[in-house]
């Protein structure tokens, strides 16, 4: 086994073009508990699907072109969970400011996977 699984990645891109994409975080935007943190890139989820939150699957929606070019596996300690949020179209200056996003707390630890 090699670590990468086409078909995991055909149920996402499955997935993704069946659903509408909700950015309720765009670019520039302030968090609504933490107004310090700014989003730098287009943030939202996909509606009608759950995520372990119980809100819908988070996507990072970037400025390249509309396809599925990685995930991020994330590790709250505060919230006391696990997910993983979708990235869309990120370059790669934009999947280095998700990374660093995901990991610049003690209480917050994301890998990257790509495509």
């Amino acid at each position: 086994m090699d670590g990468y699984n086409e078909d995991f990645w055909k149920a996402l891109d499955e997935l993704v073009n069946s659903s509408e994409i909700v950015i309720d975080r765009p670019r520039g935007s302030a968090h609504p508990r933490f107004p310090n943190f700014i989003y730098k890139v287009d943030y939202g989820y996909l509606k009608n699907t759950a995520s372990m939150d119980g809100a819908g699957i988070d996507v990072w929606v970037g400025s390249g072109d509309k396809k599925i070019d990685a995930i991020m596996c994330i590790v709250d300690l505060m919230k006391r969970d696990s997910e993983i949020k979708i990235l869309i179209g990120c370059t790669e200056e934009e999947k280095l400011e998700i990374y660093k996003t995901h990991n610049e707390t003690q209480y917050m630890k994301g890998v990257l996977i790509r495509r």
